[in-house]
C-alpha cells in the first residue's frame, strides 16, 4: 500500500483563510468585552492563537484564550487508547453569559465538537456558542455544524486532511490524502 497525498492548501492560502475567518468573526461578532476565544487542543487552539492575534492587528482588541482538552469527553475513548494522553485545558476566566468563539482545525463527523460543548457546560452556561473551523469536509454523524469555516473540503470517508501548522509540524499546509491499495 501507498499514501496519496496532495497539497490543497499552502501556507500563504493557509494564512489568508485565517484572514478571512477572521474577518466573519469580527463581522458577527460585537460585544467583544463579552466574547472569548476556545481553541480545541492541539492544531485548533494554535488556530485559536493565530486569529486571536489577527483581530488584535486589525481592530486591537486583545481577547482572552482558553484551550480546551477534550480527551475525557470522547465518546470513542475506551477505544482509542487503553491509556489516552492528556493535554491539559486551559481556560482562565468565567465562561458564564459569555460569548465564546470555539476553534478547531478540521470538523468531520461532530464528534469532537460535541466533546468540547460539553467540556465547556462543565465550566458554566455560555450565552453563546460559535464555532469557527478552518476545513469542513462533510461526513457528519451529529448534527452540529460550523458558523464559519475557512474552506469546504469535500471527501470520500477513508480520506483523511491533514492540518500541518509550523509550531508542531514546522510547517504551514493543509492536505488531503488517501491510502492507495
Amino acid at each position: 500500500m501507498q499514501n496519496y497525498e496532495k497539497e490543497i492548501l499552502n501556507a500563504h492560502e493557509l494564512d489568508n483563510m485565517l484572514t478571512r475567518l477572521t474577518f466573519q468573526i469580527l463581522e458577527k461578532c460585537t460585544d467583544f468585552d463579552n466574547t472569548k476565544i476556545i481553541g480545541i487542543k492541539r492544531r485548533g487552539a494554535i488556530l485559536a492563537d493565530r486569529i486571536k492575534e489577527k483581530i488584535k492587528q486589525f481592530k486591537n482588541i486583545d481577547i482572552e484564550i482558553g484551550y480546551l482538552d477534550i480527551t475525557l469527553y470522547r465518546d470513542d475513548l475506551t477505544e482509542i487508547s487503553e491509556f489516552p494522553i492528556l493535554r491539559g485545558t486551559e481556560i482562565n476566566f468565567d465562561v458564564k453569559n459569555k460569548n465564546i468563539i470555539l476553534v478547531d482545525d478540521v470538523i468531520f463527523t461532530g464528534r469532537t465538537v460535541r466533546a468540547a460543548l460539553d467540556a465547556i457546560i462543565d465550566y458554566g452556561r455560555p450565552k453563546k456558542i460559535i464555532l469557527a473551523v478552518l476545513i469542513d469536509r462533510g461526513h457528519r454523524e451529529l448534527p452540529i455544524q460550523p458558523d464559519f469555516k475557512g474552506k469546504y473540503v469535500p471527501t470520500s470517508i477513508d480520506e483523511r486532511i491533514n492540518v500541518k501548522l509550523k509550531e508542531i509540524d514546522e510547517i504551514d499546509s493543509v492536505s488531503i490524502s488517501k491510502m492507495i491499495k
